[in-house]
Order: structure tokens, then C-alpha cells, then sequence
């Protein structure tokens, strides 16, 4: 008997896609349950539609790497009563609407430690996740996590900074699958990006090393022409905190999501997609 051709994972089919669109992706993000359960689950929904890639984070009491943008969603989700189980509901519904979108689990290692790491590799890939970025565990401490996500079929995002030698840059990259994802500044989410010329040389010298990885560029992509450079040298655009901050300016769920809408839209635009 033959044996069966390996598919491709979810999250390397959308980047084909998006290479045969001749464009980069666009990777949205949103805390689940913020500001409260059933409003996250329309404003997911809502995102959905226009991103790629959708990046769901896992609201935690102490986001570290995040600014106040995400830190504030974080607090208000929490405070709203979310817990891991809303984000796995989360996560399913939007997967049951979006068969084909990349999903991603963002977070901290605490929530998936606290339930261990093979219920929660087996929970998240249940709920339709394709890949778990855990922003604390470097490359080194994989041990802890990478055969679970292994066996459930989950691609393990790593992270790459400005900072990041040649050295951490090939063991990030052999340790990830799905997606590498730079981090365009030394600093917290939603910060001002740098210098775009020498954002756009890390990259290509990144993709020199990653044997193939896509490479998406985030933290601090806050406007449409922002998203256009980006585009231009990367396999995806992954916006947070410009998405994040329209929840507490608006006063009601249809507001928010109107204006999450629009902004998602244009960023789809901006990244070379056409409506």
C-alpha cells in the first residue's frame, strides 16, 4: 500500500495563495473576550472576513511584551470573566465561519503550562487552531511544548527581533514551522516602527536563513501606507494594537465593529488585496 502524500498545513496554503495573488497577508489580531465575550466573538468574526491570517490572543494578567493598548484588552477581557474555555469557543466559531483562514493562538506560557500542554495542544487543534505563538518560550526551553504542539498538528510561531544574531536566527528558524515572525522594533507592541530600509535588510536576510519560512513583519504597523511598505518585503503584515484600539473608542457593539471593519478593509487594500 502507498503511502499517503502529506497535505500541506493550513497556514502554508494561505501563504501559496497569497504568493499566487501576487501579495502579502494580512495577519489581524484581537484579544478573545475583550471587552466582553459575546462582543469579541463579532468583532472576530468581523476581522475574519478581511484578514488571512486571524491572531488570537489569550488574555493574560501580565502581558509583558505588549504596550498599553493590549495590556488594556487583556485587563478588560479578564475583568469580563474570560477564561481559556471562551477562547476555544471563540476560536471554533470562527473557524466553523472561516474554513480556510489561518489561526493562530498568541499568548503567554503561563495559561497553556497552568493546563498542561498536552490538554492544551489537543484543545486548541480541536477548536480549529493551525499554530500557537508563545511569546516567553524561546527556541531553548522548546522541550517544554514543542512535542505536543508536534503531535496535534500545530505549527510553533517563533519570534525574531532586531537584536536577534545569526546564531538565534537559525535555531528560531529550525525550531518553527508555519510562519517566523519579526519583530520590526526593539520594544513593546504598538510602538513607533524604525527605520524602514533597515527593517526591510533584516528581513531579507532573515529569509536567507529560514529555509523557506514565511516571514511576517508586526509591532507597529499603524496605518495603511505603513502596511504598503511592509507588504513590499514581507510574506505578511500582522496588525495588533491600530485594530485593538478602536474597541474602547466606540460606545456600542455595532460601532465597533463598523470601525473595525473599515479599518480591516483598508489594510487588506494596503497589503495588495483586492476587496
Amino acid at each position: 500500500m502507498s503511502n499517503p502524500i502529506a497535505r500541506p498545513s493550513r497556514l502554508a496554503a494561505v501563504f501559496e495563495r497569497c504568493k499566487q495573488e501576487g501579495r502579502s497577508a494580512l495577519v489581524g489580531y484581537l484579544t478573545a473576550g475583550d471587552p466582553d465575550v459575546p462582543t469579541s466573538e463579532a468583532l472576530l468574526l468581523a476581522l475574519a472576513e478581511q484578514s488571512d491570517i486571524l491572531e488570537i490572543g489569550m488574555p493574560f494578567s501580565d502581558p509583558m511584551a505588549d504596550g498599553p493598548v493590549i495590556q488594556a484588552a487583556s485587563e478588560r477581557a479578564l475583568e469580563a470573566g474570560t477564561h481559556i474555555a471562551d477562547v476555544f469557543a471563540l476560536t471554533k466559531t470562527v473557524r466553523d465561519a472561516h474554513p480556510d483562514l489561518g489561526i493562530v493562538l498568541m499568548g503567554y506560557a503561563n495559561v497553556p503550562y497552568a493546563m498542561g500542554f498536552d490538554i492544551f495542544s489537543e484543545r486548541a487543534k480541536a477548536a480549529g487552531a493551525d499554530g500557537v505563538l508563545i511569546v516567553d518560550i524561546p527556541a531553548e526551553e522548546g522541550n517544554i511544548c514543542d512535542a505536543s504542539l508536534k503531535q496535534h498538528g500545530l505549527d510553533r510561531i517563533m519570534l525574531l527581533s532586531p537584536t536577534s544574531t545569526d546564531e538565534r536566527i537559525k535555531l528560531a528558524c529550525a525550531c518553527a514551522s508555519g510562519f517566523i515572525y519579526y519583530v520590526s522594533l526593539n520594544g513593546i507592541t504598538g510602538a513607533d516602527m524604525g527605520d524602514m530600509q533597515g527593517i526591510q535588510d533584516k528581513v531579507k536576510h532573515i529569509k536567507c536563513i529560514s529555509n523557506d519560512l514565511p516571514v511576517c513583519v508586526g509591532f507597529g504597523v499603524k496605518t495603511p501606507g505603513q502596511a504598503t511598505q511592509v507588504a513590499a518585503f514581507s510574506d505578511g503584515v500582522v496588525v495588533g494594537s491600530h485594530f485593538v484600539g478602536h474597541i474602547p473608542q466606540a460606545d456600542n457593539k455595532a460601532d465597533i465593529c463598523g470601525a473595525l471593519s473599515v479599518s480591516a478593509a483598508s489594510m487588506r487594500k494596503a497589503v495588495g488585496a483586492i476587496a
